[in-house]
């Protein structure tokens, strides 16, 4: 292979167009200012070029011909030798762009990061493929900084006014994945931020609320379950859902060690918790008589209070919405907390803190957070109890 280095003190634009498309001699040909043509045995045909970077001589590609002609050649090397005479390193910034990944890449890796914090798998699936099925198509290809508002616009418009509550999701966990890419500092901007003041508002008056059954109809449900050939377990997890006011989850996938029968009290932990802390829940004597009968059915391949009908599993929630809509309850498990909330609200004269530390919500108010530091447990007591009577 020969090196052909241009003729003369620091020729310059010694190559033209027409001699790079003829040239099939295998070796460098000099264009000027450490600028070559390489050609290989093969034919095929590429740019580097040489540079003292640091004190070191350094060779850099520039790309195949095909893809950088000769005047983009000259203008990259150019670029490179003012950055190498500054100081810099222009191979190491050529390394470090190479590095950035596309969108698809940096949401799994977000997605990965994210793993220990979600509530539980479901929603950490939910993530991942709503993205997958809306935005890859869209984004995922593109190296994650290169994407402008233009690009995260055109990926939302066509769910934004179809699925309302898809596309806000959407939005904002494109919006995370591209606040990683600023962090790793690949970007300086959130093109999704942006968007805003540019896509339609949604009517939010339009929005549905989860079904619930008002407060003077909870009872009847309760009877109806308990008369329907549902399976034991699944009427005790029923009933003891609505007499706590718990979430699904926080019922479905309770364990014997969360309960204290002699006081009376499960401990739901952080970990299961949507404010991520510990909730104390006291248990009324109907809620006692409940966990009696869950001991008689209580499996030694599980510990769960309400085992399904698959071992070591917890019933789904597929399993209690769907008893609901086959004995004709116009609501979903999740409701009886709006009915319990709404009958605390109208019929007791309990204190709206003692109401939503008994819903396990967290006083928005932080500085009335601040001062108020017990859970009012004493008094959620009696409005529990309260509530297990009127349904009773």
């Amino acid at each position: 292979m020969t090196s052909k280095k241009p003729l003369g003190r620091h020729a310059d634009k010694r190559l033209s167009a027409a001699q790079v498309r003829a040239l099939i001699e295998p070796g460098l040909h000099g264009d000027g200012q450490g600028l070559y043509l390489k050609i290989d045995k093969n034919g095929a045909k590429r740019w580097i070029q040489r540079l003292v970077i640091r004190g070191k001589r350094r060779d850099m590609g520039l790309g195949s011909v095909s893809l950088v002609s000769l005047a983009e050649a000259r203008e990259k090397a150019l670029e490179n030798r003012k950055i190498a005479r500054l100081g810099g390193d222009p191979l190491a910034a050529k390394k470090a762009l190479q590095a950035i990944l596309t969108f698809e890449e940096a949401a799994h890796e977000v997605h990965a990061a994210y793993k220990p914090t979600w509530r539980n798998p479901k929603h950490g699936d939910q993530w991942i493929n709503s993205l997958t099925t809306y935005v890859f198509p869209h984004l995922g290809k593109r190296r994650i900084d290169t994407i402008t508002s233009a690009d995260v616009l055109a990926a939302l418009n066509e769910v934004w006014n179809e699925k309302p509550e898809t596309a806000r999701r959407l939005k904002q966990r494109v919006g995370t994945v591209l606040k990683w890419a600023i962090a790793k500092g690949w970007r300086t901007d959130n093109p999704a931020d942006a968007l805003s003041r540019v896509l339609p508002k949604h009517d939010r008056s339009k929005v549905q609320h989860r079904q619930a059954l008002p407060y003077e109809e909870v009872a009847e449900a309760i009877k109806k379950v308990k008369a329907s050939e549902a399976s034991t377990a699944t009427k005790l997890a029923f009933e003891f859902l609505v007499l706590t006011a718990t979430r699904s989850a926080e019922t479905r996938e309770a364990v014997w060690s969360e309960i204290d029968l002699d006081k009376a009290e499960w401990t739901i932990p952080a970990s299961r918790m949507k404010a991520k802390k510990p909730h104390r829940v006291p248990l009324s004597p109907r809620c006692l008589a409940i966990l009696k009968e869950a001991q008689q059915i209580r499996s030694e391949d599980s510990d769960f209070l309400f085992p399904g009908s698959v071992t070591g599993k917890p019933l789904s929630d597929m399993t209690l919405s769907k008893l609901m809509r086959e004995l004709s309850i116009p609501a979903v498990p999740h409701g009886f907390r709006s009915s319990f909330r709404d009958w605390a609200s109208e019929q007791t004269s309990y204190s709206r803190e003692v109401i939503e530390f008994s819903l396990a919500h967290v006083l928005r108010d932080k500085t009335e957070a601040a001062y108020l530091r017990t859970d009012m447990y004493k008094k959620r007591q009696y409005l529990m109890n309260d509530w297990s009577l009127h349904i009773k």
